[in-house]
């Protein structure tokens, strides 16, 4: 379950988890929702984040999303965003989230969001990432209040949780992470995984990332009862093999991402022809793997590794 989580923080950021602070009057019991200032303003709230402190809308409507992790979650918790930046523009909006996300306009990718595009959607609150997107806060909250977590690489529940923060929808958030939780001790107890090993395989540009027990998919395998295989992990989620040390991948389980896990031939060689030390390998989509970082993409994952390991021999 993560319980050898690096925490990797973006620089000069001390934000561990998100905290709502109470807008105007502090009184003690007082609601997350405060009243408007003047007559006729929408109740705001104060949201503590990665650039500090921001008053956001208490039942924010027209939310603009920059990370994964605040699409799918943003999702889960019944917000559909107006815009979000996607990993690829030619993919868009993940295949997994379905008709949930319908409705959701791409503004560009993560790493380059669409200033223009996601003013022109008149948002009422932005989210984002101050170690992918520091140099366009500003451009951002001239636009709408905006929100930035520390960094896409640091747990992912806690940054859903910041996400929660934000959409003031905190307890519903958790009850989702219980249900995720809960399900990774069902996959664990119907197939006896504890002591087993897992990992993760990424190949990309002729190479093998391998993903650590503080990633999304890590942790999620270790959250179902897998151990990672313990590495140097160099203070990342992941590490790159080069082809020719691909058995240094070894594992009980080892899954590796394709963008068609239906085609066999997405395997690459470097696994494929070293039998000995992959027997049994299983494609996976990276659509959640990957990206499905959230409440949603999570309880996928763990179906998938359900099925597989419902077809897989003991």
């Amino acid at each position: 379950m993560g319980r050898r989580a690096a925490r990797v923080r973006g620089a000069a950021i001390g934000i561990a988890t998100a905290a709502v602070v109470v807008a105007t009057t502090a009184c003690a019991g007082q609601s997350e929702t405060s009243a408007a200032g003047q007559p006729g303003e929408a109740p705001v709230r104060t949201v503590e984040h990665a650039r500090g402190i921001t008053q956001v809308p208490a039942d924010p409507q027209r939310v603009v999303v920059l990370e994964p992790v605040h699409l799918d979650t943003a999702v889960a918790l019944d917000v559909v965003p107006v815009g979000a930046a996607v990993l690829s523009e030619a993919t868009g909006v993940p295949a997994y989230l379905g008709d949930k996300a319908d409705g959701v306009e791409v503004v560009g990718t993560v790493p380059e969001p669409n200033v223009e595009e996601i003013a022109s959607l008149q948002p009422d609150l932005i989210i984002g990432t101050e170690t992918r997107h520091a140099a366009l806060y500003e451009r951002f909250a001239a636009i709408a209040p905006t929100v930035y977590m520390a960094s896409q690489a640091d747990p992912w529940q806690d940054n859903v949780r910041l996400v929660a923060t934000a959409l003031n929808k905190t307890e519903r958030a958790e009850s989702l992470l219980d249900d995720y939780r809960a399900r990774c001790e069902q996959v664990a107890t119907e197939h006896g995984t504890e002591g087993r090993t897992a990992q993760l395989i990424r190949p990309r540009d002729g190479i093998l990332t391998l993903y650590g027990p503080s990633s999304f998919a890590g942790s999620t395998l270790e959250c179902a009862g897998f151990t990672i295989p313990p590495r140097d992990w160099e203070n990342s989620i992941s590490i790159d093999l080069s082809p020719e040390r691909a058995a240094e991948a070894q594992a009980d389980l080892v899954v590796v991402t394709s963008l068609n896990p239906a085609d066999p031939t997405t395997m690459p060689p470097a696994l494929t022809n070293n039998v000995g030390s992959f027997p049994d390998l299983h494609l996976v989509d990276m659509s959640y793997w990957i990206t499905g970082v959230g409440p949603l993409g999570g309880m996928t994952v763990l179906d998938d590794i359900d099925r597989i390991l419902d077809a897989t021999p003991s």
